[in-house]
């Protein structure tokens, strides 16, 4: 369930927040894990997609343990939507923001001081009547500079007809977009739409078969159709940003050095739950 610091600061907040809201290459040169070529595109297109990371047993066990958890939070009163913040009090969340395949792809963007601080499960029932309008992630967080990225593990299959995410490549070199702001738009997931997005460029449907992971910088616009199928589409986002991004509004409290160090300790640092 939804912890604090919260998922999403009010405008006002977030408007006292000074921020960076530029894209930031990765600084990295030679990657372990990825290649060269997937840092250019990465660079260039905002995205990486396609990446196996669970095997089929192993992706079988997460959904597993997902199915559970939902199940206790539409039991306490929640929704699909509100594990948030998750690896704060789920251990099995914690293991899987810290899991070494995916920081050592992280790292690989990043440099080598990394702060895993996100972790948000969106699941989208079959029958969902909830879109996810065009927005950049940064737009939502007081984080300076822009420099994190999202990993999306795809817990479900996610295709076009379950309403995988798609991405508008290329756009996070525009830097911060205006964005029209509706709080009360119970069709959106989120409270902000990104407008003229089908003029900048063809969207991608980034489809994932359970197991996989997309990777996408926090100024990239993306977004996804509301679920008409009968198949549920659920994914967790994990969040991370290098150790020299600074976070406000108490969110330095969500961050967990999952690589190298953070020498200026401005990042918590909690320790792993003891129990879900």
């Amino acid at each position: 369930m939804d912890t604090s610091p919260k998922f999403i600061p009010t405008a006002d907040e977030l408007s006292r927040v000074e921020r960076d809201l530029r894209f930031h290459p990765s600084p990295v040169e030679n990657p372990r894990t990825l290649s060269r070529a997937d840092l250019a595109r990465f660079n260039r297109e905002g995205y990486l997609k396609g990446i196996r990371i669970f095997d089929g047993d192993e992706i079988a066990a997460i959904r597993r343990y997902f199915d559970d958890l939902l199940a206790k939070t539409l039991a306490a009163g929640g929704d699909s939507y509100s594990i948030s913040t998750a690896h704060l009090t789920h251990a099995r969340v914690y293991d899987l923001l810290t899991d070494p395949r995916l920081v050592a792809r992280v790292k690989d963007l990043l440099g080598e001081d990394v702060i895993g601080w996100g972790s948000h499960f969106f699941c989208k029932m079959p029958g969902d009547g909830k879109r996810v309008a065009w927005h950049q992630d940064a737009s939502y967080w007081p984080l300076t500079p822009s420099k994190a990225v999202t990993i999306w593990l795809a817990i479900d299959d996610a295709a076009v007809e379950n309403a995988c995410m798609r991405y508008i490549p290329g756009s996070h070199t525009l830097g911060h977009l205006t964005y029209h702001l509706n709080e009360t738009d119970d069709a959106n997931v989120l409270t902000q739409t990104v407008e003229g997005v089908d003029a900048l460029a063809a969207p991608v449907d980034v489809e994932l078969k359970a197991g996989e992971i997309s990777m996408h910088s926090d100024l990239l616009l993306h977004g996804s159709e509301a679920n008409t199928s009968t198949r549920r589409r659920c994914g967790l986002t994990l969040r991370y940003c290098p150790a020299d991004v600074r976070a406000e509004l108490g969110w330095n409290a969500k961050g967990v050095v999952v690589s190298g160090t953070d020498a200026s300790g401005h990042w918590s640092n909690p320790a792993r739950p003891a129990a879900e």
